[in-house]
């Protein structure tokens, strides 16, 4: 059984974070290294954020000037994991939530937030393992269904079809 330390820090003060919101990111955390048979001790980072500061890690590290709801900064490098020297545990990388975005979306797709935090952080745990979903076609089809997969096994299911966008 893998078993992950996930640091969770709420760097924002423009909405309130649900109680229990930490402890669906570390379900989702563990499900997607759990269903991706990760190998040994992981170490993650989740951080929440404002709009405007997602759009400023947007602009910096991405060159797209505009808000989104969820990054993703893997430490993975040719398949080889910075680790702890202290715990032995790999380091997988960064997420940051716009906490704001989600609330936004979250009403957009009339879901409950812990729907949306939880997609976001499974959503980014596997951009952390090495999956893409930019170039579209099947690849954006497998994260897709992996995304569904771990949500539903933590009790989020989709109620509705898959929307691909434009």
């Amino acid at each position: 059984m893998t078993s992950v330390k996930v640091i969770i820090s709420n760097d924002q003060n423009k909405v309130k974070i649900p109680a229990g919101i930490r402890l669906l990111i570390r379900r989702c955390c563990h499900a997607v290294l759990e269903m991706e048979n990760f190998a040994g001790a992981a170490e993650v980072s989740v951080r929440f954020v404002d709009n405007e500061e997602i759009k400023k890690l947007n602009s910096q590290y991405r060159n797209i000037d505009r808000e989104t709801d969820v990054l993703s900064f893997p430490l993975c490098e040719n398949g080889q994991y910075d680790v702890n020297l202290d715990t032995g545990a790999k380091l997988l990388g960064d997420i940051v939530i716009s906490a704001e975005k989600a609330f936004e979306q979250a009403e957009s797709y009339n879901h409950a937030i812990q729907r949306e935090i939880g997609f976001l952080t499974v959503h980014s745990m596997l951009h952390l393992l090495g999956y893409d979903h930019e170039g579209g076609g099947i690849q954006e089809v497998r994260m897709r269904e992996k995304e569904e997969t771990v949500l539903t096994k933590i009790g989020w299911r989709r109620d509705s079809s898959y929307y691909m966008g434009d």
